[in-house]
């Protein structure tokens, strides 16, 4: 089984390295050996020369890699920064958008008051005429009852 490349810069891996939990049980162990080695014998000058000049060159890049996180976060927050600015213009054409479909919206409700309006016309319209038809057919059987009436009458007139 072939175990993948590590593709993370070593800076990137150092810096995620110094702040773990091994980093602190390598330094003690290195911190205790340098002590151990003034108990066995090792002139003390000498210990602590070895160990202020590995502490300062650690401080050093300590700093380095203090800053190179500094700037990865920094660079990484000017494109959250970026990519908010562009999500602020999405979010106001999208409120452009809102607002013209409610727009449209009002002026197809305006027409469908209007077609509303139209239909209750038309069926005023058509119950006029219904009754106005009823009125007019009740006329004309009227109409039509008294010529029958009248021809009887005429009729009866003839026959006598």
């Amino acid at each position: 089984m072939k175990k993948s490349k590590d593709t993370t810069p070593f800076g990137e891996r150092a810096v995620a390295w110094i702040g773990s939990g091994q980093s602190l049980i390598a330094h003690t162990i290195v911190f205790s050996c340098a002590f151990g080695f003034g108990l066995l014998g090792v002139p003390w000058d000498t210990v602590l020369l070895v160990l202020t000049t590995a502490v300062s060159l650690e401080a050093i890049y300590l700093a380095i890699f203090i800053q190179m996180t500094v700037n990865r976060t920094t660079q990484s927050l000017a494109e959250v920064e970026e990519n908010l600015e562009e999500i602020q213009e999405d979010v106001d054409e999208i409120q452009e958008d809102i607002e013209g479909i409610q727009e449209d919206v009002d002026e197809i409700q305006e027409d469908v008051d209007e077609i509303q309006e139209d239909i209750e016309e038309i069926e005023e319209d058509e119950q006029a005429d219904e009754k106005r038809k009823r009125t007019q057919t009740l006329a004309l059987q009227g109409i039509t009852e008294k010529l029958e009436h009248l021809l009887k009458d005429i009729e009866a007139l003839k026959q006598k």
